[in-house]
């Protein structure tokens, strides 16, 4: 009860402050490429939930049928202006729509598309009986995860095969220490990463 009410009055908050960051990039991502503002994807939430992510769009308006699901390196179907939201992770502040519906939290797993879930339904049935999230551990230790994937022979198999798996090592780390001051902790991790970055 705790979570969520520190997910709605952070997640409202957020959403107040932010709106006009909102409204720059959103100009820009009209300005940059034709096409929608935001980009939204069906993930798989808490107990197996289908919902639909919020994102802002970085990516050219076909780039689902031009390519795979995961994006690696300098993947010629993400825009100028879409190359510096994802470096930045201002892509993902659409997501607080996300948490003040109740379909995420701040913290907690990432959320996957569910052709990988399905690829690791027995752990996934552990995972998500909490609810996904913006950050995680795993968030934290793959901020670099699309130039890895860039290097990689065959990026989608190096996810599947490497990145995947660890995610799922540390989703379930994230269960055992769940609490309001370890979210709290990796919010704090995430934003010294982003700063680093």
């Amino acid at each position: 009860m705790m979570k969520r009410t520190f997910d709605i009055l952070v997640s409202a908050a957020g959403l107040t402050l932010l709106s006009p960051i909102f409204l720059v990039v959103a100009l820009l991502i009209k300005a940059d490429s034709p096409g929608p503002i935001f980009f939204l994807q069906e993930r798989v939430g808490r107990r197996f939930q289908p919902f639909h992510i919020y994102k802002f769009r970085t990516m050219v308006p076909e780039a689902p049928r031009l390519g795979k699901l995961i994006t690696a390196g300098e993947d010629p179907r993400i825009t100028h202006v879409g190359r510096i939201l994802r470096q930045t992770k201002v892509d993902e502040l659409p997501q607080l729509v996300n948490v003040l519906k109740g379909d995420m939290s701040l913290v907690g797993p990432r959320p996957e598309v569910r052709q990988y879930v399905e690829l690791f339904r027995p752990d996934y049935e552990e995972i998500l009986q909490v609810s996904p999230g913006i950050t995680d551990l795993a968030s934290v230790h793959y901020r670099y995860e699309s130039e890895i994937l860039g290097q990689a022979e065959n990026p989608e198999e190096r996810y599947v095969k490497e990145i995947l798996p660890e995610k799922i090592r540390l989703a379930k780390e994230y269960l055992r220490r769940s609490s309001l001051y370890f979210d709290t902790s990796v919010i704090v991790q995430t934003l010294v990463a982003l700063v680093k970055k």
